[in-house]
């Protein structure tokens, strides 16, 4: 992965999208990681590292490139003034995790000079963000001992409900889940806060996990919660689907049969190739675009660069309700899918904003 020790830039054309990709090598640490910009059109890069045991140097470059792309669209339609950015870190964050590795990222982080800030994801947590911190500035998701707003699941899945609440009322005229069956697919960092909103909503709620032991944790917190295997969730009877784990939860497999009416979910890349949203809407499944309603998290760490107050960022993740409400409404009156929708509102804004960047200032 690059030569060891340096960190390699591969630029890509315009149909490529991406300004600019990093590969990171420090073979003392066992540190393997790419850094990849999508965009700062509308300021510096933002999003979290990815800490995975990829199976190979494809796999993670391939996902780091999907993820820095959907970040830059998630962030604009946050109303945010940050770009796109991810991180992935190829390893088991089980055994190869290490101060050592993580300060060695860190220092990988900082070369970039503020082009890109970074926060947790999948096998990172705010005590890793401690330590990337102790050598780079361009760190959020930070513990608040260290001046950090701390876990950002927790706005993430409260974005996530206000997501639900707002297909709730597309499709159904009310935003309320009681007496609506809701499935959670992962009920790790996110999934377990997702439970929670949908309980006290009145949601009734099934939940599955590879990890026995999140879902013994989620039922034993919530009694009336059941659970299942898997690969039986996609089959259960619900009203809404929400895919909470990794990416690409929605192919030609699981979409025809899909027995929800609506699927809104914490997942990043929902869907695991283009066309896959017009399936979804051939079968009347409402999709809300999984960019959109997960934003609560970045909105969090955002937030936390200008110095965290805690009330503010819920308002503003708070709006997440609203703006899914317009995409989903957007894309009936303009006869596309909500994912066209989300998409055009997207690059609208980041277009718009970096014209005004032509302006030249004293």
């Amino acid at each position: 992965m690059g030569v060891p020790g340096v960190s390699s830039n591969r630029v890509f054309g315009a149909n490529g999208g991406h300004e600019q990709v990093v590969f990171c090598s420090d073979p003392a640490s066992g540190l393997r990681a790419i850094i990849a910009i999508y965009s700062t059109a509308l300021g510096p890069a933002l999003g979290g590292t990815r800490f995975y045991p990829y199976a190979s140097e494809d796999e993670a470059l391939h996902d780091v490139l999907e993820l820095s792309r959907g970040m830059a669209y998630k962030n604009a339609l946050a109303g945010l003034d940050h770009g796109g950015g991810k991180a992935v870190i190829w390893g088991d964050p089980a055994t190869d995790k290490s101060e050592p590795l993580l300060r060695a990222y860190g220092r990988f982080v900082q070369s970039l000079g503020g082009r890109y800030y970074t926060a947790c994801d999948v096998g990172t947590y705010v005590a890793d963000m401690d330590v990337v911190a102790r050598e780079c500035r361009y760190v959020t998701g930070r513990s608040a001992e260290h001046g950090g707003a701390g876990d950002s699941s927790v706005l993430t899945a409260y974005g996530v409900f206000q997501g639900i609440r707002a297909a709730a009322t597309h499709r159904w005229g009310s935003g309320s889940l009681a007496g609506r069956r809701v499935g959670i697919s992962g009920v790790g960092k996110v999934g377990k806060h997702l439970v929670e909103h949908l309980i006290a909503d009145g949601a009734s709620v099934v939940v599955a996990d590879v990890s026995e032991a999140a879902v013994a944790a989620v039922r034993h917190a919530h009694p009336s919660v059941e659970s299942t295997a898997p690969d039986d969730l996609i089959t259960a009877a619900m009203d809404v689907y929400a895919p909470c784990a990794l990416g690409a939860a929605l192919d030609d497999d699981t979409v025809p049969a899909l027995a929800a009416e609506i699927v809104c979910g914490a997942a990043n890349n929902q869907l695991a190739h283009p066309g896959i949203d017009k399936v979804l809407a051939d079968r009347g499944i409402l999709y809300a675009p999984d960019y959109v309603v997960n934003s609560g998290g970045v909105i969090q760490v955002a937030d936390e660069i200008e110095g965290f107050v805690f009330e503010r960022a819920k308002k503003r993740a708070s709006g997440i309700y609203a703006t899914t409400l317009e995409i989903l409404q957007l894309a009936d009156a303009d006869g596309v899918t909500p994912a066209e929708a989300a998409d055009r509102l997207a690059e609208r804004r980041m277009a718009d904003v970096s014209r005004l960047r032509t302006i030249l200032l004293p």
